[in-house]
């Protein structure tokens, strides 16, 4: 894995270039090819990523980007000063290392030092379209982490684009020595909101944006981040305009000027020419902007005509004032500056000179925005100017914004400035099943035909195509109906009257009614402004509106246990789902039941005699748990499991998914399988953690989405709506098309959301999500009084291949030796074996010794480690932070450098090695709010003297086989201080001795601590027999490679 970082450059004073660099992660690092570099100053980075790395890296975040930036010309190399250890420079993946010292020796000290680094020049305009792809926060892609500098200069670029859509810029002469001048383009602040953003990124600034050595360098924020905005708009205007010569501009100068700011070349002009050039170009860029620093200001208000005229030629009002700069309140009309003799004006206790050369001033310059105030200004003291309609239209659409960016002060009316205010054309539709149909027994589908009509309502007002029509044909832009105003462009008139040509009435899929109902398309064009249903559609919109507020079913009678308040709403609310055929996600918090949710709806829907075969897909590593599950909670449910390589043929399955409720399988297996799969019409299709169909574009996830099921349920921990690729992939299994096509989404809903923040689309599919998701956390009102303090869940996993062979190994080797061992070799014998069998059910790496886990390679040779990744991106994703306890140093090692190189952060790892000194920072780290979220402890340093409540998740990678031990490590998080519900995780192997000895414990734990108080000791007390059963391993349990 590489981590991208990237800085501005300097080539000269007026322009920069973009230069992109990268770190190997030192453990993975391929020896580099060819002499070191000698320098006496600095040395070579000795961990930094290669060219191809890099291009891969860019190619990760905008594929188009690749055929600008890999010529040979690019490649570049700059010294960077970073912060570092004696003898290298320390990683930034681990950003405690400057606070903890952890990175470097003991002895050693911090210090700054010059490497230098292999990378690559991007120019600013490519830049540009490279930074700004990287989404908000965004700390990963693929394999790929992405450094805090790269991150800040995405927000950069994305501050600058703003600039640019919002035109706060303007040109400039700027001389860069005597008799050469340049034309440039250069930011210019207008608006209040975008000076406060531009200060909190001078302030935000990582150091690393400008650790560049020597003359490319910059060593003040505010001038780097003034040379990259001023550079890269410079560059995208210039790239975007063709400023040709004016046969009508007589002005040499002026048009020497015009020309270098279109082609960016240097102007050669003597001192009293660079003089006068200077002075045109300010005067005429003073007339686009006021003086922020005035007492006063100019504003304008917009009066309309009065609400009872009804005639579109009644003339409108744009009243002239002055407005105090620091009390927006205070606003002076025009007739009161004109009153006043003197030429410092006293109002309100406050004094304010020349105003009426301010106004007049002002005035003036307003007029290049917006012409129509000049025959106001033909008098000497101008009031107000008259507006006809079309005219306020073009104020309001136009000139208001430029003015307002300008500087000036708008004051609009209220119905324009609050949407509600404003009346609005929409259509109108009313549903009714196209049959009727008893909603209790009756099952619909997405694809569910239903009638409509509609009718095109103007506010709460439905009006005919003729009185339509009748207001069309004034031509007006703005219209007054009932003292209410409303807006009426021509592209608003033909797709009404496209619509008017059309039917009136019709069918449409029950999809198509949805995503109308979820705001996700307009009705022919034109915007939906109300919905009404009637029958059992009614009902249907009423309770999706409603959520989890549904009415609450009765647990089914053949449920083994208690279900909780909240888990009856879920298993309500999935059953009223598949009633009318909606995919549902139920993306409850994790500890929180989802499995038995299901299991109950499954449950209610044999008791109500529902016929078909149900299909459920998971991981690998949580198949035997929902078995386990089932024949727990739900014992009449008959279950079958499709795996490994016995599984059922094609002949075999159909017999079998006829005598079974419950089929579960993987997702390997659903594209291993898929013809199988395919050929069975499934009741109902379920994916347990169904963010492993994320990737749209895999053979597994299209294998999925082409399985035949009247119903489809997905479920997921994960917050899925902050993921939105992924979230697209998982609503169009469960309902095709109703949030688009893939690119249609990435660009109506992604781009906007995830790389611009745009809070107005992120409603809007907040919305039209809302219905098809419940999702309960663990911080709820209603869920805390519902829960326990803390939730013990076993967290059953499956052996790999690699892991069972080595374990059966020991295993027969044990059996052998002690056949012919005295009682205290037998004794030590057992208790050797055991050691080593622990060893290999965490990983066999921690057995055979081969060193660091930190790649996917390595994840997929224990099962435990599998299981731990998926828990910890459903924990992480939630904010939390988490304990992990094992009783082996190795392997506390090994998941520090895993989990650190997987999830990109800081793991703390404390065992009994680390000095108190050490120990009290590390605990008092992990409790600050912004500190590192991954504690791995020692069993046994971790048992006493540590308050880690910050931890809601305790994890036992491995068991120590003593209640007592392990629920002193649980209390480290849960204990006075703990204010949220604690997650206790304990990891079993599944078929292995640690299942066993789990159940042993089950049983015996109202017994006497002296019984199983002494850890594995007692284990050397059975017999051979009972200890031939007890460690034999059952290779059913052993995952496959799928």
């Amino acid at each position: 894995m590489i981590t991208l970082h990237g800085t501005w450059t300097t080539v000269d004073p007026l322009n920069g270039t973009f230069f992109l660099w990268g770190e190997s992660d030192p453990a993975t690092q391929h020896k580099r090819r060819g002499r070191p570099r000698k320098s006496a100053g600095e040395k070579q980075h000795p961990f930094h990523a290669g060219i191809k790395e890099l291009e891969a890296g860019a190619g990760a975040i905008n594929s188009s980007c690749i055929r600008h930036i890999a010529d040979a010309g690019a490649r570049a190399e700059q010294v960077l000063i970073l912060p570092s250890a004696t003898d290298r420079p320390l990683r930034s993946a681990s950003p405690s290392a400057l606070e903890s010292g952890e990175e470097t020796n003991p002895d050693s000290s911090l210090q700054f030092l010059p490497w230098t680094v292999t990378g690559i020049n991007i120019k600013p305009g490519n830049a540009l379209v490279l930074l700004s792809s990287i989404a908000e926060s965004q700390k990963r892609i693929g394999d790929m982490a992405i450094g805090p500098d790269l991150l800040y200069w995405s927000k950069v670029a994305k501050f600058t684009l703003k600039l640019l859509i919002s035109q706060q810029f303007r040109p400039e002469v700027v001389e860069v020595m005597s008799g050469k001048a340049y034309s440039r383009w250069r930011f210019a602040l207008t608006d209040e909101t975008d000076r406060k953003h531009y200060a909190s990124l001078e302030n935000s600034m990582p150091l690393a944006c400008i650790a560049v050595s020597g003359k490319a360098g910059i060593y003040n924020r505010k001038e780097a981040l003034d040379l990259f905005i001023n550079t890269a708009l410079d560059t995208f205007i210039r790239d975007q305009i063709a400023l040709p010569a004016d046969s009508r501009m007589t002005n040499l100068l002026s048009q020497a000027w015009l020309d270098s700011l279109g082609t960016g070349e240097s102007i050669r002009l003597s001192a009293p020419e660079m003089k006068k050039l200077k002075d045109s170009a300010g005067r005429w860029t003073s007339r686009m902007k006021t003086e922020s620093k005035q007492a006063l200001k100019t504003c304008f208000i917009l009066e309309p005509p009065a609400p009872d005229t009804e005639y579109p030629e009644a003339p409108w009002n744009l009243r002239y004032c002055l407005q105090a700069s620091d009390d927006p309140s205070l606003v002076i009309p025009a007739e009161t500056v004109w009153k006043e003799l003197k030429k410092t004006l006293k109002y309100l206790n406050k004094r304010y000179d020349n105003p009426q050369e301010q106004l007049l001033q002002d005035l003036g310059k307003a007029m290049q925005m917006f012409p129509e105030i000049e025959p106001s200004l033909n008098t000497s003291k101008p009031l107000s100017a008259t507006l006809s309609t079309s005219e306020a239209y073009k104020f309001l659409t136009e000139a208001a914004p430029l003015l307002q960016d300008s500087g000036y002060s708008i004051i609009l009316p209220e119905w324009w400035r609050n949407s509600t205010g404003r009346l609005k054309l929409g259509a109108r539709l009313r549903f009714k099943p196209k049959a009727e149909g008893k909603a209790g027994k009756s099952q619909f589908t997405m694809d569910t035909l239903v009638s409509y009509d509609w009718r095109l309502a103007l506010g709460d007002q439905e009006i005919t195509e003729t009185e339509f029509r009748k207001l069309a044909a004034l031509k007006e832009p703005l219209l007054q109906i009932g003292g209410k105003w409303f807006a009426l462009k021509k592209e608003d008139i033909d797709s009404i009257m496209k619509a008017f040509r059309a039917k009136k009435t019709g069918e449409m899929a029950l999809s198509e009614a949805l995503r109308l109902n979820g705001g996700l398309e307009d009705f022919n064009g034109i915007p939906v402004s109300g919905m009404k249903s009637s029958g059992w559609l009614a009902e249907l919109f009423d309770r999706l509106a409603a959520g989890e507020k549904i009415t609450s079913l009765a647990p089914p009678d053949g449920f083994n246990g208690e279900l909780r308040d909240y888990q009856v709403k879920g298993y309500s609310w999935l059953a009223f789902m598949k009633k009318y055929g909606l995919g549902s996600i139920l993306a409850d918090d994790m500890g929180l039941g989802k499995t038995i949710q299901l299991l109950a709806l499954l449950l209610k829907e044999k008791e109500r005699g529902t016929k078909g075969p149900t299909l459920l897909i998971c991981p690998t590593s949580i198949l035997g748990n929902w078995q386990r599950e089932a024949k727990k909670f739900a014992p009449a449910l008959k279950v079958h499991i499709h795996h490994g390589a016995g599984r059922a043929d094609k002949e075999q399955f159909g017999k079998i998914v006829k005598a079974h409720d419950l089929i579960l399988s993987t997702y390997a297996h659903a594209y291993r399988d898929e013809e199988l799969l395919k050929e069975v019409n499934w009741k109902l299709v379920v994916l347990d953690e169904a963010q492993n169909i994320k990737n749209h574009h895999t053979r597994q996830a299209r294998a999925i989405r082409a399985l035949k099921a009247d119903h489809r349920i997905a479920m997921t921990g994960t917050p899925i709506e902050n993921r939105l690729s992924e979230l697209w992939s998982i609503v169009d299994f469960l309902n095709p098309g109703y949030l688009g096509k893939a690119e249609t989404f990435r660009k109506q809903f992604a781009i906007p959301i995830e790389r611009y923040d745009d809070a107005a689309r992120s409603e809007k599919l907040k919305q039209a999500i809302k219905p098809l998701v419940l999702r309960r956390v663990k911080t709820d009102p209603a869920i805390i009084k519902d829960l326990p303090d803390k939730i013990e869940i076993k967290e059953p996993c499956n052996l790999t291949k690699e892991q069972a062979t080595l374990y059966e190994a020991i295993v027969e080797n044990m059996l052998k030796s002690i056949d012919k061992a005295t009682a205290m070799q037998r004794r030590g014998i057992v208790l050797a074996s055991l050691m080593k069998l622990k060893q290999v059910c965490d990983h066999p790496s921690l057995y055979i010794k081969t060193g660091a886990v930190t790649d996917d390679k390595t994840l997929i040779r224990s099962g435990k480690l599998k299981r731990l990744t998926e828990l910890l991106e459903e924990a992480l994703a939630e904010g939390d932070s988490v304990l992990i306890f094992t009783q082996f140093v190795e392997m506390g090692e090994m998941l520090k450098a895993y989990l650190q190189s997987t999830f990109d952060e800081e793991a703390l790892f404390l065992h009994g090695g680390v000095p108190q000194k050490a120990r009290d920072k590390m605990v008092l780290r992990f409790g600050e709010k912004d500190g590192p979220r991954i504690f791995i402890v020692s069993l046994k340093a971790g048992g006493v003297g540590l308050n880690l409540t910050k931890a809601s998740h305790v994890f036992h990678f491995d068991r120590w086989w003593n209640p007592a031990v392990e629920n002193q490590a649980t209390d480290r998080a849960y204990r006075i201080g703990q204010s949220k519900n604690v997650l206790v995780h304990k990891f079993v192997c599944a078929g292995t001795l640690e299942e066993k000895i789990d159940e042993l414990i089950e049983s015996k734990k109202a017994l006497s601590a002296n019984i199983l108080g002494t850890g594995e000791d007692w284990i050397t007390e059975l017999s051979t027999e009972q200890l031939r059963d007890m460690v034999m391993l059952r290779w059913d349990e052993v995952a496959d490679d799928g």
